[in-house]
């Protein structure tokens, strides 16, 4: 009696976790098609500011560009990280792989300094001893232009007046719903070449208008105000990818979870069912074995 009542209670037990892992499921679905849809919104304004950088690209012309500046005078460089992890945990090994991805660089590195964006990432390599800036920390969760347009201005001035001399970001690439690609691109400084691949300019350029755009004051200037726009707009499709990756993951963990639940409940449920077998068998075994001696006195 006391292991049936055991395997009950463990039936309950694991019924009760599989409702929290549906529920998880179901939230985390509803709030991956939320950011797909945050990002598709804001796309068109990010792609013509791309055409647009791309069309000037096209005229080959020299920028002088504080932000282009590759300090070969430096003997001694500072890299800095920005790296975007999950918020919260329970989305399978998603954090960790971000953690794995971004340790390949932080190790060749002698003197690195952390910009982590995300709770789990933060506490990681808070615990690992790594220089983090604390004054940089932003939550991946539910990601919009406005911290993106934050983190920029954060990172131009930290480049700007010289305090890191990189600046590498990574992030996840939901490649598709069972593929989260880590992926890492230097942000700054920037590089006609790196600018080039990164806006697909041959793509572009087939789309060009007929006429050449007239650019007012001029293509430098214009250029120098685009630059900004540019790097808010990479670092938040990057905040997009990383969070809409880390609900996809969990997602896929949690109908794992949900799966493996059903799966032990029916096998808890069969278990219950023999030993309630077992358990009538014995009684009736023993009834009739009182019966039998009473018919012999």
């Amino acid at each position: 009696m006391a292991k049936e009542k055991e395997i009950k209670a463990r039936i309950r037990s694991v019924s009760d976790t599989m409702q929290i892992t549906k529920a998880m499921k179901l939230v985390s679905a509803s709030t991956l098609k939320q950011a797909r849809d945050q990002l598709e919104r804001t796309l068109p304004y990010f792609e013509k500011i791309k055409t647009t950088i791309a069309d000037i690209l096209s005229h080959d012309i020299y920028s002088d560009n504080i932000y282009f500046d590759k300090r070969k005078k430096k003997t001694k460089k500072r890299n800095a990280y920005i790296i975007m992890t999950g918020d919260k945990g329970l989305c399978g090994g998603y954090n960790n792989n971000i953690f794995r991805f971004a340790e390949r660089y932080l190790r060749l590195d002698n003197d690195p300094l952390l910009l982590v964006c995300g709770h789990t990432g933060a506490e990681y390599f808070k615990k690992k001893g790594y220089d983090l800036d604390r004054d940089f920390f932003y939550p991946v969760f539910n990601p919009n232009v406005f911290r993106a347009r934050e983190m920029q201005e954060r990172v131009m001035e930290m480049f700007k007046d010289e305090r890191v001399d990189n600046i590498v970001l990574i992030y996840t690439v939901l490649e598709n719903s069972f593929t989260l690609t880590p992926h890492s691109m230097r942000l700054l400084p920037l590089t006609f070449g790196s600018l080039r691949r990164e806006l697909g300019i041959e793509r572009i350029m087939e789309r060009r208008y007929s006429g050449d755009l007239i650019y007012e004051p001029s293509i430098r200037e214009v250029f120098e105000v685009l630059i900004p726009k540019y790097i808010k707009g990479v670092i938040y499709s990057a905040l997009v990818e990383a969070f809409t990756s880390e609900q996809c993951a969990r997602m896929i963990a949690m109908e794992s979870a949900t799966t493996n639940a059903e799966k032990m409940i029916k096998r808890l449920n069969l278990i219950y069912n023999r030993t309630r077998q077992n358990m009538i068998t014995q009684e009736i075994t023993e009834i009739i074995a009182g019966a039998q001696v009473l018919e012999q006195r």
